[in-house]
């Protein structure tokens, strides 16, 4: 059985429909992938996948639970964790800030969670273990608005894994990254790839075909293709679309 899965489902924002009967599963200790081009429907089905928008119709499953249209927190609490296309950090605190208030010793003691956090040096041991799985042993001090882009990237991945997630989903991670960039992305994704279950949505394909166990093609708000990759880059339909180019640059 699949970790998660997902079944029919139907999104539309007025008379726009953005996805219809999508169907994707993600087996555990795999990397899977969603692709497809701009409008696709690609980020939609990844914020009803996660709980930030309820389908209009079908079902969402993780670990055998129902989950459907259940709120991210609570999604979040059962074991998903996701970072976003655009960043989602707090500015102006450091590093180590960031992912210790993701961490669930310290979201379990609710608001008294700053107050308390100077004494606790097994969660500041922790959110700095975090920091070094990503690359970012050294810069726990460093406001996250100082950081280098990629290292921004690096810590929004920190934030989530401090989680402790069962599952990890990642929105477009090598956005806004040059290629140096992208490279030591592929190997931080390739490590975490050991340890947990990832599903990605990536423009890039050349990264995403490197990685991923299976991937599956959103187009017009349907799974058109799925499968490895070198099944992919067999696909009739997507060698005869940009996609396809992408995919065998």
């Amino acid at each position: 059985m699949s970790l998660f899965e997902a079944k029919g489902l139907a999104k539309r924002f007025g008379d726009q429909v953005v996805l219809q009967d999508v169907s994707l599963a993600f087996e555990e200790g795999r990397l899977s992938g969603i692709m497809g081009p701009n409008g696709a429907g690609k980020t939609t089905c990844f914020n009803v996948l996660t709980g930030r928008f309820a389908p209009d119709r079908g079902s969402v499953s993780f670990a055998g639970h129902d989950i459907t249209g259940l709120p991210p927190r609570r999604i979040a609490r059962l074991g998903v964790s996701r970072s976003f296309q655009i960043m989602n950090l707090f500015n102006d605190y450091s590093a180590l800030d960031n992912v210790l208030v993701a961490l669930p010793r310290v979201r379990r003691q609710g608001f008294s969670w700053w107050r308390d956090l100077g004494a606790d040096s097994g969660a500041q041991d922790q959110a700095a273990a975090v920091l070094a799985r990503v690359g970012l042993a050294g810069k726990e001090r460093v406001l996250a608005k100082g950081l280098s882009y990629g290292e921004r990237r690096a810590l929004e991945i920190a934030v989530a894994l401090a989680a402790e997630p069962r599952l990890l989903f990642l929105d477009e991670p090598t956005a806004g990254l040059g290629a140096e960039g992208t490279d030591r992305l592929a190997d931080l994704v390739a490590e975490l790839k050991r340890q947990l279950t990832i599903v990605i949505i990536e423009h890039d394909m050349r990264f995403l075909f490197r990685l991923a166990d299976a991937v599956s093609v959103i187009h017009w708000g349907q799974v058109i293709a799925s499968g490895t990759p070198r099944e992919l880059r067999d696909n009739p339909w997507v060698q005869r679309s940009n996609i396809g180019a992408l995919a065998n640059a």
